[in-house]
C-alpha cells in the first residue's frame, strides 16, 4: 500500500470512526452532565435524552442528502468541511455552559457527522479497488468494532479522571489529524456526469422521510406510545417516504437515481441490510436489558459480557474483507446471519435461573464470570459475534461494487439510512410485541392481577426488576415472564437473520459470475 493509500485510510478511519464514538461515548456522561450542568428550559432526564437522540436524529435525517452533496461538490471537500464541523460543535459542546446550549450543539455535530459516515466509504470506494478494497472494508469494520468496545470505557475514564467536557474535546486532537491526513492523501473525486442544479427539494423531502420515521420511532418508544406527537412525526415521515420516489421519477436531476435499484446487488444488500440490522437492533436492545434487569448482572458486568463480539469483529473483519474481494461476497452474505441466528437461538434457552454475574467491587471473587454466563451467554455472544464478522465487510464490500463509483457517496448514504432508520422501526413495533407478550404472561402466573392497571405498569415493566416492596410471588413472576419475552424477542431476531441469509443467497451475485454470464450470453448471440 502506497503513503498517498495509507493516509486515505487513516483519513477514512477516523472519519467515520468520531461519528461512532460520539454514539456511545456520551452515553457514560450523561449522569455527570445531569447533575452538573443545569437546565432552564428543560426537565434534566428529557434534557439527558435530547442530548443523545438529537444527535442521532440529525445524523440519521440528513444521511442522504450528505451522500448526495459528497458525490455532487467533491468528496475531498464535503469531507473536510464535515471535520471542521464536527470539531467546531464538539469544542461548543465541551463549552456548554446549559443543557439547553448542549443539546443545540450536538445537533448540528449531528449533522456535520452525516457528512464523514458516507464520505469515508465513498472516498474508499474511489481510492481502493479488488481484493485491496475488501481488506480496507475489512480494517474499516474492524475500527468501528473497536470504537465500540473502547468508546465507553474511554468516556468513563474522561468523566472519573478529567471531566464531562473532555468526552467531547478529545475529538478535536483527533479531527486535527484526520485533516492532515485528508490533504495528505485523499485525491478529490465526485460525479463527473452530474449536471445542473442541485436537487435541494429532494433533500428536503428525504430528511422529513427519515427525520420523521426515526423521532416517531423513538419518541414513542420513549413514552410507551402515549404520546401523539411520535404518530404525528410517523405520520409525516410515511408520506414523505411514498412522496419521494415519486418526485425521484419525475426529476431531470434527481438527489437519488433511481437506475441505482436496477442493480440487483444494489437492491440486494439493502434489503437484507433492513433485516439484519433490524435483528441487530432487537438483540442489543434487549439482550442488554435482560441481563441487567432479569438476570441481576451489574452495568458493567453486562457490557463486558458482550466484548467477544467486538473483539471478533476487530480482528478478523479484515480477513473476511480480503476473501470476498477475491471469491466474491454471497457466501460471506450467507453464511454469516446464519451462524448469528445460531448465536441467538442459543440466547432463546438461557433460563430466567442463569447466574448472575455482578463484579462488584468489593467481592473479588464475583470477578470470575459465572457458570450460567459460560454455559447460557458466551457461546451465543461468540456464534453471534463469529457470524457478524463473517458478514459485515463482505456486505459494505457487495453493497460498495454495486454503484457506480460516481454515485459511491449517494449509494453508501442510502444504506447508512436503511441501517439506522429501519432497525429503530422494527425495534418499536417489536417493543409493542414483547411488551403485550410480559403482562399476558405475568397476569397468567399471578391470578387476579390486572396488567392494565396504570399502578401495575409503573411498578412492573419488561425486562426490568419489579420496584422495591414488590410481593415476592409477583416479582417472581415478572422475572418468569420477562424470560418469555425476551425469549420472544430473540426468536424474532433469528427469522429476521435467516430471512436476511435467505435474501442474499438467493439475490446476491458475485462480479465474477454475474460477467461469466454475460459473456456466456454474449457468445450466444454472437452465434
Amino acid at each position: 500500500m502506497t503513503d498517498t493509500k495509507r493516509w486515505t485510510l487513516i483519513a477514512a478511519i477516523l472519519g467515520s470512526s468520531i461519528v461512532f464514538l460520539d454514539s456511545t461515548v456520551t452515553n457514560v456522561a450523561l449522569p455527570a452532565i445531569g447533575r452538573q450542568l443545569p437546565a432552564t428550559l428543560v426537565d434534566v432526564l428529557e434534557g439527558q435524552s435530547f442530548i443523545t437522540n438529537g444527535y442521532l436524529l440529525a445524523l440519521s435525517a440528513l444521511l442522504i442528502l450528505a451522500g448526495a452533496l459528497n458525490d455532487y461538490y467533491g468528496r475531498r471537500r464535503m469531507f473536510v468541511i464535515g471535520l471542521v464541523g464536527f470539531g467546531v460543535f464538539s469544542t461548543l459542546c465541551g463549552l456548554s455552559p446549559t443543557i439547553e446550549f448542549l443539546i443545540v450543539f450536538r445537533v448540528f455535530q449531528g449533522a456535520a457527522g452525516a457528512l464523514l459516515v458516507p464520505g469515508s466509504l465513498s472516498i474508499l470506494t474511489n481510492s481502493f479497488s479488488g481484493e485491496e478494497r475488501g481488506r480496507v472494508f475489512g480494517i474499516w469494520a474492524g475500527a468501528s468494532a473497536a470504537t465500540t468496545i473502547f468508546g465507553p470505557f474511554l468516556g468513563g475514564v474522561l468523566v472519573d479522571l478529567v471531566s464531562w467536557r473532555a468526552v467531547f474535546l478529545i475529538n478535536v486532537p483527533l479531527i486535527v489529524l484526520a485533516v492532515y491526513a485528508t490533504v495528505r492523501g485523499v485525491q478529490e473525486s465526485r460525479d463527473t456526469e452530474a449536471t445542473g442544479r442541485f436537487d435541494w427539494l429532494g433533500a428536503f423531502v428525504i430528511a422529513l422521510a427519515v427525520g420523521g420515521l426515526s423521532f416517531g420511532a423513538i419518541r414513542g418508544q420513549a413514552q410507551d406510545w402515549h404520546d401523539p406527537l411520535a404518530f404525528i412525526a410517523l405520520g409525516v415521515g410515511a408520506v414523505a417516504t411514498v412522496v419521494f420516489p415519486i418526485l425521484m421519477l419525475r426529476s431531470s436531476n434527481p438527489l437519488v437515481p433511481p437506475s441505482l435499484f436496477r442493480s440487483r446487488n444494489f437492491s440486494v444488500t439493502n434489503l437484507s441490510t433492513l433485516l439484519i440490522y433490524g435483528a441487530l437492533y432487537v438483540v442489543s436492545f434487549f439482550f442488554g436489558l435482560f441481563l441487567q434487569g432479569t438476570v441481576g448482572y451489574t452495568a458493567t458486568a453486562a457490557g463486558l459480557a458482550g466484548i467477544p463480539t467486538s473483539i471478533l469483529l476487530a480482528l478478523f473483519s479484515t480477513r473476511f474483507g480480503s476473501l470476498a474481494g477475491r471469491h466474491g461476497p454471497r457466501l460471506f452474505m450467507a453464511v454469516g446471519p446464519a451462524v448469528m441466528a445460531l448465536g441467538i437461538l442459543w440466547a432463546a434457552r438461557i433460563p430466567s435461573g442463569t447466574g448472575a454475574w455482578l463484579l462488584e467491587a468489593n467481592h473479588p471473587s464475583t470477578f470470575v464470570p459465572p457458570l450460567g454466563y459460560i454455559v447460557d451467554v458466551l457461546p451465543a455472544f461468540i456464534l453471534f459475534g463469529l457470524g457478524l464478522t463473517i458478514m459485515v465487510a463482505p456486505l459494505t464490500t457487495a453493497l460498495m461494487a454495486s454503484v457506480p463509483g460516481r454515485n459511491a457517496g449517494i449509494g453508501s448514504a442510502i444504506n447508512n439510512a436503511i441501517s439506522r432508520v429501519g432497525p429503530q422501526l422494527a425495534g418499536a413495533v417489536i417493543f409493542v410485541a414483547i411488551t403485550a407478550s410480559f403482562y399476558t404472561g405475568l397476569a397468567s402466573r399471578v391470578p387476579g392481577l390486572d396488567p392494565n392497571s396504570p399502578t401495575i405498569r409503573s411498578e412492573i415493566s419488561p425486562l426490568n426488576p419489579p420496584a422495591a416492596g414488590a410481593a415476592p410471588d409477583v416479582a417472581r413472576a415478572a422475572k418468569e415472564a420477562s424470560t418469555d419475552a425476551f425469549h420472544l424477542a430473540m426468536y424474532v431476531a433469528a427469522g429476521l437473520l435467516l430471512a436476511g441469509a435467505a435474501v442474499n443467497a438467493v439475490g446476491i451475485q458475485n462480479e465474477g459470475a454475474a460477467a461469466g454470464e454475460t459473456r456466456v450470453e454474449t457468445q450466444v448471440a454472437a452465434s
